[in-house]
């Protein structure tokens, strides 16, 4: 690892001191979470389930559970790393008015970050998409294992985002727990790839944007104009954008500073400069 980049990265922190930062599946990889793309920015499994194939296709549907229920328990114990560590630092330090992470495993917040959108929603939740009930997804995966026992034989590797590469010739005898209060559908609290990012929390993180120096992308390929949509915005206002990211991002050529290399260490080393910055000059 290049100490030079550290520095310059040391360097955009000191002239740009207030940061949004976007956060990516980049920052969770070292807490044993997978991530969807590799270093060149493609798809390394097949693609997620969409929002409409989960709320219409029952078969699809009941595939997801299933795959979800091997998943679920590692996902759930996963601890935060040390990018999640670096940056609740740095929040402290007062140089993060904001992050937004793309992910939804809750790890910043375990890591003591305040300041927090989850731009694509979490998993630990789901909630009925019609009387909007909500219970634990600890809650719902009893129920699920008491349903079903013999998803509780199932073993297969671990995918993001609490999935399972798990194949099942049939899934007609399973039974999904609908919704206790009114027999609905119930829905992990996320973004499914397909679905809208909800307009007020876009727009709470794009005044955000506005009010920073400057915007520290985490750990992410970009790929998802969810994300990407914050770099072009910060380029329309003129805010510098710096990423921090071990491969391609879509915004590569928007970026006034690219820094490659493991991200937790990048950004540990960052909050170290932080931190005897602030000593030096209390």
């Amino acid at each position: 690892m290049s100490d030079r980049d550290d520095a310059s990265l040391a360097d955009f922190l000191q002239q740009y001191p207030k940061l949004m930062v976007l956060s990516g599946a980049g920052c969770s990889t070292a807490s044993g979470l997978g991530d969807y793309r590799d270093k060149a920015g493609q798809w390394k499994r097949k693609q997620p389930i969409t929002g409409q194939v989960f709320i219409n296709n029952e078969a699809a549907r009941k595939r997801y559970w299933a795959r979800s229920s091997v998943g679920w328990p590692s996902f759930s114990r996963a601890r935060p790393g040390t990018s999640h560590t670096a940056l609740a630092t740095l929040e402290q330090q007062g140089h993060i008015d904001l992050l937004v992470t793309q992910n939804v495993d809750q790890l910043h917040q375990r890591a003591g970050h305040q300041n927090i959108i989850d731009l694509h929603g979490v998993l630990a939740s789901v909630s009925c998409i019609d009387c909007r009930f909500c219970m634990e997804r600890d809650s719902f995966q009893v129920e699920l294992l008491q349903h079903n026992e013999w998803l509780n034989h199932l073993t297969a590797a671990h995918a993001p985002d609490g999935d399972a590469d798990l194949e099942l010739d049939s899934l007609a005898a399973m039974q999904v727990p609908a919704c206790p209060q009114c027999g609905g559908l119930l829905k992990p609290d996320v973004v499914f790839f397909g679905e809208s990012v909800p307009k007020d929390t876009v727009q709470q993180a794009m005044r955000s944007l506005a009010d920073a120096d400057a915007l520290l992308v985490a750990g992410s390929s970009l790929m998802v104009y969810s994300g990407f949509r914050f770099c072009r915005e910060a380029q329309r206002l003129g805010r510098p954008i710096a990423i921090v990211n071990d491969g391609l991002t879509r915004a590569d050529d928007l970026a006034t500073l690219k820094i490659a290399g493991d991200c937790g260490e990048r950004l540990t080393a960052l909050a170290a400069s932080a931190i005897e910055r602030n000593y030096h000059q209390a």
